[in-house]
């Protein structure tokens, strides 16, 4: 529908050149150097790439602004002594990822397809690409241009990967050998993340050819990053001491809000982003993408506005106190639920959608406590169950005016149209995907146990994970290093004769 949108805007564009042609005369048209169609076209053309460019680049740079977020939120979440680590992990992922993506991660998500499994091709993109328009390829042969190169795309794309791996460090948060951060979070960017991504978005993938609605990550980012935390989380085991269903207390409530507000300034260029472009022709129910971008804006508002008041007033009935984790959390749980479906719902539906993300994610959180499981930050609470609640809400509320993929372009949801098929491919799609990243991860986190590259010491468990690994603390004022304090108490060496 895209490609057909985008052929009639080229010829009213053309028509209304040939018009003020024929009104200025035949003289401009015979002047060598007077405007021509073709040259029209090419100004056209140009303006295109200038401002999608100029929006794929800016909402990419929010996207890795989330970085921010993360680091903030999850420093805030954690106790004292875990808050340098959880910094570093947070900060070095995003350079790790960075190198991976580029180097192996991007060419098995949008590369060649082999079977719609993974892709064989665009490893290590270079300056070749810096002037060529990435290119979906389709298996019938059709290919779909953007009008931004290659590299834009990438950086886009690397923006999102950098966020799967972060997810998992809140999960894990304070007791994880820093090594072994490093290596599972290479291995994620390699291997398990970009195959999600050519299943879903690559235009070749087996789910994206079946029919499969993800507009913006809540199954390619939120639940492969909110799987594999909560496989982490398992196969690492509690931190020491940890009581269930007395989680320990975040020990900066301002930082974790600071973070999450900024996690959610940054939703604006990851959900409207994801247009990839704003000249454009888009479905049918909204006819550009620029105001396509505005109804996923304003749908994006509303699912983190209304997890937010929905889970704070949820726990408050439960516990008679206004709870500010719950509120925060709460509206993260909103904005991943309307990831997917942002761009395929109303806002009427958005809003009921992050509605019912804001008290999943407490449900959630109580059966992860209730079971034992130590997840620091509500990591799968948030991105795991809240991203697959988003993706099946495409099956029930899909406006069909709206949706475009493939076979499925045309359905609506359940609630909508009455018809069950869209409902059933996302059911499918977010099956397989937790399958693949649970199996991927377990072997994963498998081979760092086996070479003790799991868990951190013992003995990061008496003196804290910050002094342990990093030899350092957030707050030395208030939570000294062992070395300052034993210098502080070291009895003074009695002055000697002539001092």
């Amino acid at each position: 529908m895209n490609k057909a949108n985008r052929m009639w805007r080229r010829i009213i564009v053309l028509a209304i050149c040939s018009i003020i042609l024929a009104v200025f005369g035949s003289n401009m048209v015979a002047a060598q150097d007077g405007p021509t169609l073709e040259s029209l076209q090419a100004s056209v053309d140009s303006m295109t790439i200038s401002i999608d460019t100029s929006w794929v680049l800016i909402t990419g740079f929010l996207v890795f602004f989330m970085q921010t977020g993360f680091a903030l939120l999850e420093t805030g979440l954690v106790r004292q002594k875990a808050t340098v680590n959880a910094l570093l992990e947070n900060f070095i992922d995003a350079g790790l990822t960075a190198v991976v993506w580029w180097a192996v991660g991007f060419g098995i998500a949008f590369g060649a397809s082999s079977g719609g499994l993974f892709g064989t091709s665009m490893f290590a993109p270079g300056i070749e690409m810096a002037s060529t328009p990435f290119t979906y390829v389709f298996p019938d042969g059709g290919t779909f241009s953007l009008y931004v190169s290659t590299l834009t795309f990438f950086f886009f794309q690397f923006a999102f990967a950098a966020t799967a791996s972060t997810i998992t460090t809140g999960a894990m948060a304070e007791r994880t050998d820093f090594i072994g951060d490093l290596i599972y979070s290479a291995l994620i960017a390699i291997f398990i993340y970009p195959v999600i991504v050519h299943w879903v978005w690559s235009g070749s993938g087996w789910l994206f050819q079946m029919g499969f609605h993800d507009f913006a990550g809540g199954t390619v980012v939120h639940t492969v990053g909110g799987v594999i935390a909560l496989v982490g989380a398992i196969m690492l085991g509690p931190r020491p001491g940890r009581v269930f269903g007395k989680p320990p207390r975040p020990h900066n409530m301002a930082l974790a809000t600071l973070g999450t507000m900024i996690l959610w300034f940054g939703w604006f260029g990851f959900n409207p982003g994801s247009t990839l472009g704003l000249g454009g022709g888009a479905p049918e129910g909204v006819g550009t993408f620029a105001s396509w971008a505005g109804l996923i804006t304003i749908n994006t508002t509303l699912g983190g506005a209304a997890g937010g008041l929905l889970s704070m007033f949820f726990q408050f009935f439960r516990s008679g106190k206004w709870d500010l984790t719950y509120a925060l959390n709460g509206t993260l749980a909103g904005l991943v639920a309307v990831t997917p479906a942002c761009a395929y719902v109303s806002p009427l539906a958005a809003l009921v959608i992050g509605s019912l993300g804001g008290i999943l994610v407490i449900l959630v959180a109580d059966a992860i406590e209730a079971a034992k499981i130590d997840d620091a930050v509500g990591a799968f609470a948030v991105h795991g169950a809240c991203g697959m609640l988003g993706t099946m809400a495409i099956g029930f509320w899909a406006d069909p005016t709206l949706t475009f993929n493939t076979v499925m372009a045309g359905q609506g949801g359940l609630f909508t149209t009455g018809s069950t098929a869209l409902l059933g491919v996302q059911v499918l799609g977010s099956l397989a995907t937790v399958a693949y990243v649970a199996v991927t991860s377990v072997l994963m986190f498998g081979l760092l146990k086996v070479i003790n590259r799991l868990r951190v010491s013992s003995k990061a468990d008496v003196v804290g994970i910050d002094v342990y690994e990093h030899g350092a603390s957030l707050w030395p004022d208030v939570l000294p290093h062992p070395d300052d304090v034993a210098e502080a108490g070291a009895p003074k060496r009695a002055p000697a004769v002539g001092d």
